[in-house]
């Protein structure tokens, strides 16, 4: 799949707050929080780290003043662009205090559950279209015969499991790994998703391998953010190889 099937695939960046799909007491708290912990106080430093697009982040920071929870700190903390600093108020760092006692996630906005499921469905193996070229190009270091790349091409095609079988040192594993290097494609893996009011940690940089130069380079973000959506991770798409007796 290239990149510009992966474009096709990305999830938008939210507009609105409600686009987000999760509760603002939700989005809220782990503002608080994440402010609390790490004791940013940019916008943009904010914008980044809560992974939401600059002005989504500001309609949160005016929702959050409104309710007195945090504060402007006016030009003195203010960066060299002229960008407003804010700070917790006293009612937001008790907030901050007891959202911590309920759960200590705090950092970027989880994905809703049914918003990745759709996701998951955009960017199933079962779409893409893998041509007989693919396989041999991966697997041009192989001496492999026709008849197996005419059983392989259909086996990768139907997006299920495959089992190989046969004595030790057959090539299982270098014609597994062919297959994982022909699919060659990204996908988009959130950082949390939320279910029923619960955050669950998805995204692990030792499990995912992230596309990007660094997925905490602030100049990334940047770059990335008018392209989708930035609570997600642009990586290679897993895969699982194991040995039968698992």
């Amino acid at each position: 799949m290239n990149m510009q099937v992966t474009n096709v695939l990305a999830p938008n960046p939210p507009k609105t707050l409600e686009e987000t799909g999760l509760s603002i007491v939700m989005m809220r708290d782990i503002l608080l929080k994440t402010m609390f912990r790490m004791n940013v106080t940019l916008v943009s430093e904010i914008s980044r780290i809560i992974a939401l697009p600059i002005p989504v982040t500001q309609d949160l920071i005016h929702l959050a003043r409104g309710q007195k929870l945090l504060e402007a700190t006016g030009t003195l903390h203010a960066n060299s662009g002229g960008e407003m600093g804010f700070q917790l108020a006293d009612a937001g760092k008790a907030r901050a205090l007891d959202a911590l006692g309920q759960s200590e996630y705090y950092g970027a906005m989880p994905v809703p559950l049914d918003a990745y499921r759709e996701q998951v469905k955009r960017q199933s193996i079962r779409n893409i279209q893998m041509t007989r070229q693919q396989l041999t190009s991966a697997m041009g270091h192989l001496i492999l015969p026709d008849s197996l790349l005419d059983h392989l091409g259909p086996a990768v095609g139907s997006g299920r499991s495959i089992l190989m079988y046969g004595p030790p040192g057959n090539g299982k594993s270098s014609i597994s790994n062919g297959i994982r290097d022909a699919l060659g494609d990204k996908i988009y893996i959130p950082r949390a998703i939320e279910y029923s009011g619960q955050v669950i940690t998805v995204y692990d940089p030792i499990v995912h391998s992230a596309a990007e130069a660094s997925v905490d380079d602030p100049n990334s973000l940047r770059r990335s953010s008018n392209r989708f959506d930035n609570r997600y991770v642009l990586c290679e798409r897993p895969t699982v190889i194991t040995g039968g007796e698992l």
